[in-house]
């Protein structure tokens, strides 16, 4: 039996989805609406250029880990369609990815035209139906379906009656952009921005940029909000997987707090008295060694001069002339370096938001509305974002997914 399907939203889980339902369903009628000139644009833009297609992490209770909003909801989801299943699927269709140390994918290529034309072609292999500069203003139930709204350039609004609707749309930086689905009533939590860097204004530390420290741990301070790993410092603060991290975690607690917040930082990621106990007894052993020469800790030179300066111990200084004092600021310095927050840069071209859908108004189990039957949700327009590296992507792919088996 034929169906007429309307997808809103001409990016990365717009098209995948689009393409997974005609592969099963020829006959049915598919087309995708999207309200600008371009399609499939943060695919182009992901990874620097290259598409960051997903992550190899291929153990769902594992990768829910990299969702700091819907880890619960993706949980079943991924069982059905994980990286797994994404690397599968490219290939079939002469697409093979690669992986980089750090597990992110991308095509062999290293080329995001590549998944662009991959999409591109297929769909229109497939003959899924595109009109661009197609705005969806408002939609309606219906007895057996919906009905849409549409504005198009130079053209009266239309009204379209269809059996499905699949809403993706990606995320918005504003709550006025979820207008056209106000009439569903649906609880849409508003955007804040999710993976950014920190300003740390007026600060010496600038000094140090382009410096990177392998393992650190960072905290919002009076929060429970840390995350550890890599951070890089630059011209106007802190970068840097750590750092990328904790913005998506604190993306609501920062955004509360207008950017402006006291970030703690250990630079070792290490305990307060182990740290003591080891700078102890190094200086027992090197009682003549200036504490500027000091190799004790896996820290780069010009930051551990820094944090001597900043300790405002004189860097000729012998290990054996430290005082109690000194000692206790330098341990200080080390484990609990507070910066002051002020801002924030948004990361590269790639922006991610959280906010969105609530998710307990969807069925994972089909991407379908709890509140109205026939429209389904795919993407990042759920209340749903993750880390970088990947996983909003794969966020895409699996919701897509899903919408398609039970469409």
């Amino acid at each position: 039996m034929s169906k007429q399907i309307f997808i809103i939203g001409g990016g990365a889980a717009g098209f995948f989805c689009a393409i997974n339902i005609a592969e099963k369903n020829p006959e049915y009628s598919i087309t995708i609406l999207e309200k600008t000139t371009k399609l499939l644009s943060k695919v182009r833009i992901s990874g620097g250029g290259r598409c960051n297609v997903t992550h190899a992490c291929f153990d769902a209770k594992e990768l829910v880990k990299n969702y700091p909003r819907g880890s619960k909801e993706l949980l079943g989801a991924f069982t059905r369609f994980c990286p797994t299943e994404m690397i599968s699927w490219l290939r079939s269709k002469q697409v093979d990815l690669k992986t980089e140390a750090d597990g992110r994918m991308f095509p062999v290529s290293n080329n995001s035209e590549t998944i662009v034309n991959c999409f591109l072609d297929k769909a229109k292999q497939l003959g899924i139906k595109i009109e661009l500069e197609c705005s969806v203003i408002s939609m309606h139930q219906l007895e057996n379906g919906l009905q849409l709204q549409v504005e198009k350039q130079h053209s009266i609004n239309q009204k379209i009656n269809t059996d499905v609707v699949i809403v993706c749309t990606g995320g918005f930086n504003q709550l006025k952009a979820y207008e056209f689905l106000k009439n569903t009533g649906h609880k849409i939590y508003p955007p804040v921005p999710s993976l950014f860097t920190f300003n740390i204004p007026n600060n010496p530390i600038h000094q140090l940029m382009g410096l990177s420290v392998p393992q650190v741990k960072v905290k919002i301070k009076c929060s429970s909000y840390f995350t550890e790993g890599p951070l890089l410092i630059t011209h106007w603060g802190f970068s840097g997987p750590a750092i990328l991290k904790l913005s998506a975690f604190a993306a609501q607690e920062l955004a509360k707090e207008n950017y402006h917040t006291t970030v703690t930082i250990n630079w070792l990621n290490i305990e307060h008295n182990e740290v003591r106990e080891r700078l102890i007894n190094c200086f027992k052993t090197n009682t003549k060694t200036q504490i500027a020469n000091l190799q004790e800790f896996v820290l780069p030179k010009r930051l551990w001069n820094f944090l001597i300066a900043k300790s405002e111990i004189p860097s000729s200084k012998l290990c054996s002339e430290l005082t109690k004092k000194e000692l206790n600021k330098l341990v200080e310095c080390l484990v609990n370096d507070q910066y002051e927050m002020k801002g924030k840069t948004t990361f590269k071209e790639e922006f991610v938001s959280c906010g969105g859908i609530d998710l307990k108004e969807v069925d994972f189990k089909t991407m379908q509305s709890k509140k109205w039957k026939n429209l389904y949700f795919a993407g990042e327009i759920l209340n749903i974002d993750g880390i970088t590296g990947g996983f909003n992507f794969q966020a895409a792919w699996t919701t897509g997914w899903v919408t398609a088996q039970s469409v």
